[in-house]
């Protein structure tokens, strides 16, 4: 089989990311809320899920209206520019992207007009037959002003509201024909609707605000708004919010569920709850697994800042090691200030984190990270930490060796790329330069989520993939320069000119 290749990652750093975070909220008809603001409060809770660009849409009586932009949430919002936008509606999305370039035109939520009214869409996930959909609505003249997934989903619906009586209805259909992971908020001129692909590849739950419903990739957005917490969108469902009234159907596709286990793992905010399991103690459990797995001597368990720190305190806790502060990270640095290129990244991982010499020195040291992709980082982390003085640096991971890429929205690199592609884990440590390496087994993996109701997709850990997957990615050939001196008439009926 052919995998497809996925960019590298914008940054110097050492890790993977997650595609998006959605979020919509509806008041019940004659309910004034400032809709907009709730979504900035949300947003700014989710942003961790993305951090290319960030957008809103509003519904104010019947009327869209979408401000969005590069950047992160405070950057492309203001309070002028949300108090511009009036309505009792509203859906937001924080984007990072891993189909479609970075660009103000590839941003979210995607706001269109067509025959039967306006429409709003915003979407975390990635479809694995975009290429085949989109190929097909523009042989039938469709436009895209976009190189996303999402402007393809978008189409879709709107094709399916043209043979049907109700959006919510044309949702439902649409999730028949596309496929592979989406989460995503849907708001029409009086609804606002919600759906999670048949796996539940991705998270999505429901709160209260008052009386007004919610919808958020994660509940941690609900705390920030002080929502009250209701359920989960079930895999398959579609939630249905007119006039202040929840309602819900299931799309009809019936399959085993395949909740992302990278999203305990990595993606989350530890105090969120997904699916009935707690973030937090599901990384704690890593850490627990991985002192029973791959114990060793040492003086003092250290966690990378920030997703690394539960798992160590969950080593620590289990295997009586005390646990410490042994890296310090700096939250003052922007994402813009971030320079790629590989003269620069030694002082761009210094910049972001710095090892505390009082807490390492002298001493055996355990430092447990969520994960290891390329292992440029986690090399450079250990030379911190032997510079501060530490005798010795054990690696534990809290995740199984990246082997195989992701086709449902997480930004793996290539195959090639990957440390764990095609090394024993003792080649691997000689490259990181520890004392000893270990990563959590994959059957552990699978028991970390304790509560979780659903089945998991591991499938970057074992390449067994819940559904097929693509040969290769359906890449957008206009987003390619033309070649210097290339004959302007090549390639047919491509008009480039």
């Amino acid at each position: 089989m052919k995998y497809r290749i996925l960019k590298q990652s914008k940054t110097p750093f050492d890790k993977v990311h997650e595609e998006c975070g959605v979020f919509g909220i509806a008041a019940p008809e004659g309910k004034e809320i400032a809709a907009a603001h709730e979504a900035y409060v949300a947003l700014f809770a989710l942003q961790h899920r993305g951090q290319e660009a960030a957008g809103i849409a509003v519904n104010n009586r019947g009327v869209i209206h979408c401000h969005k932009d590069v950047g992160l949430v405070s950057q492309v919002f203001n309070q002028q520019i949300l108090d511009s936008m009036p309505g009792s509606m509203a859906v937001g999305h924080v984007r990072y992207s891993t189909t479609g370039k970075q660009s103000r035109e590839n941003a979210q939520p995607i706001a269109i007009t067509h025959v039967k009214g306006n429409l709003a869409v915003a979407h975390n996930g990635n479809l694995v037959n975009a290429g085949e959909l989109r190929r097909r609505i523009e042989l039938n003249g469709g436009i895209f002003r976009s190189s996303n997934d999402t402007e393809v989903l978008v189409y879709t619906i709107v094709n399916e509201r043209l043979k049907c009586g109700s959006i919510e209805e044309a949702v439902k259909n649409t999730m028949s024909i596309i496929q592979g992971a989406y989460s995503l908020v849907v708001m029409s001129p009086r609804k606002l609707i919600a759906a999670r692909d048949p796996h539940g590849f991705r998270p999505l739950c429901i709160g209260l605000l008052d009386d007004c419903y919610v919808f958020a990739s994660e509940t941690c957005a609900l705390d920030a708004l002080g929502a009250t917490f209701v359920r989960d969108v079930e895999p398959g469902e579609v939630c249905v919010v007119e006039n202040g009234k929840l309602r819900s159907m299931h799309c009809g596709v019936q399959c085993k569920s395949s909740a992302c286990v990278f999203e305990y793992i990595y993606f989350a905010r530890p105090d969120s709850i997904i699916d009935g399991a707690s973030v937090e103690l599901a990384r704690q459990e890593a850490g627990k697994y991985l002192s029973i797995e791959h114990p060793v001597g040492a003086d003092v368990v250290i966690g990378v800042p920030d997703s690394g720190i539960p798992a160590a305190i969950g080593y620590a806790k289990f295997s009586g090691i005390p646990y410490g502060v042994g890296l310090i990270k700096n939250r003052y640095i922007a994402r813009t200030f971030i320079q790629p290129g590989q003269d620069k990244r030694e002082r761009s991982v210094r910049l972001k984190l710095n090892a505390l010499r009082t807490a390492v020195e002298g001493k055996r040291v355990i430092m447990v990270d969520d994960s290891i992709v390329r292992g440029t980082t986690c090399a450079r982390l250990v030379k911190l930490l032997r510079d501060a003085g530490a005798a010795e640096v054990h690696m534990r991971i809290s995740a199984p060796p990246f082997r195989h890429p992701c086709f449902f929205g997480t930004d793996i690199p290539e195959r090639s790329q990957l440390l764990a592609h095609g090394r024993t884990v003792e080649e691997m440590r000689e490259i990181i330069g520890v004392d000893s390496l270990g990563f959590l087994s994959l059957e552990a993996a699978r028991k970390i989520a304790v509560g979780c109701h659903l089945g998991f997709c591991d499938a970057c850990f074992s390449g067994e993939y819940p559904i097929p997957v693509p040969e290769q990615a359906e890449k957008n050939m206009f987003e390619n320069e033309i070649p210097l001196g290339a004959d302007k008439h090549a390639g047919g009926n491509q008009d480039k000119e």
